[in-house]
């Protein structure tokens, strides 16, 4: 079973700015990615590794790459972007294919011979076959997604309108603190990438300074994640509102924009220290201290 750490650093390394060296293209870790080109469009995609991550979050971290495509497609909701995505090198292999059916083609047509020319026929419609195999979506959806049959899709209507009722009487009253929690979180995530960025740039590994504060970083990462799943799951799960309930979500919100705000602070500083003279960065380590701190205190708190 793979454990939270782990996770954490995978979902980091997809989300962290790639690097460019020398005509050459890496991902945090010093990976080098390759150039994944479309009839439409050339691009790096880090992709997420093997056994880490679940399904529903490599479709969330890694949502443009190819293991994600396949995961679209396979659910039955990908389309034909998906296909050329995880097919990236037939557009290069069709233009060398008719590049010397053309070159072929010529000679055939001056000299008249029809069974050559009807040869060459055959090898334009082939690869035309191909595309039309490969751009059936149909042929990627696992048994697991395949369309149920009329009867099972009325129980599964039947079941699923029952639950959602259910769940809109429970939840009505908590659906604000569901929503804050969200925003919060995608705020969270934006800073978090700024402040990995900054530190990458203001301490360059492989340095003491540069490991504690990322280290400092994961803990809030896991720390923030710990606490916003909870609220949600309270949220969705409470049988009722209460004020116990309602006192639990305030507490995990006000934890939630304490570390957002300790995050943003740190950003602001380490952006002056790095165009200021003194480079001691003695402010930045305090706030890494009140960092640490918050940490500590919530820990200790649950």
């Amino acid at each position: 079973m793979v454990n939270e750490n782990s996770k954490t650093i995978e979902i980091n390394r997809l989300k962290s700015p790639l690097k460019y060296e020398d005509s050459k293209v890496y991902d945090s870790k010093g990976n080098q990615l390759a150039c994944v080109e479309t009839f439409s469009d050339l691009k790096y995609i880090v992709e997420p590794n093997a056994g880490v991550l679940s399904e529903e979050e490599i479709l969330e971290h890694a949502p443009n790459s190819k293991e994600a495509a396949r995961i679209r497609l396979s659910r039955g909701v990908g389309d034909n972007s998906d296909v050329l995505l995880i097919n990236d090198s037939v557009p290069t292999l069709l233009g060398f294919y008719y590049t010397a059916a053309i070159c072929l083609a010529i000679p055939a047509f001056y000299s008249g011979n029809r069974f050559a020319m009807f040869f060459i026929l055959i090898l334009f419609i082939l690869p035309l076959a191909y595309l039309y195999y490969i751009f059936n979506l149909k042929q990627y959806v696992t048994t697991a997604y395949k369309t149920p049959t009329n009867n099972t899709q009325s129980k599964i209507g039947k079941t699923k309108k029952a639950e959602d009722i259910e769940s809109e009487q429970s939840l009505q009253s908590l659906n604000k603190y569901v929503d804050e929690v969200e925003e919060l979180r995608s705020v969270f995530d934006n800073k978090e990438l700024k402040v990995r960025d900054l530190i990458a740039k203001r301490f360059e590994p492989p340095q003491m300074t540069y490991d504690r504060f990322m280290t400092t970083i994961d803990k809030s990462h896991d720390l923030f994640y710990h606490e916003a799943d909870g609220a949600i799951s309270i949220a969705r799960y409470a049988l009722e509102d209460t004020p116990r309930v309602e006192s639990e979500l305030e507490s995990k919100i006000d934890t939630l924009k304490s570390i957002i705000d300790q995050i943003e602070d740190l950003t602001n500083e380490l952006v002056i220290n790095m165009s200021s003279e003194d480079k001691s960065g003695e402010d930045v380590k305090s706030l890494i201290d009140d960092m640490e701190n918050l940490i500590d205190s919530v820990k200790e708190y649950k």
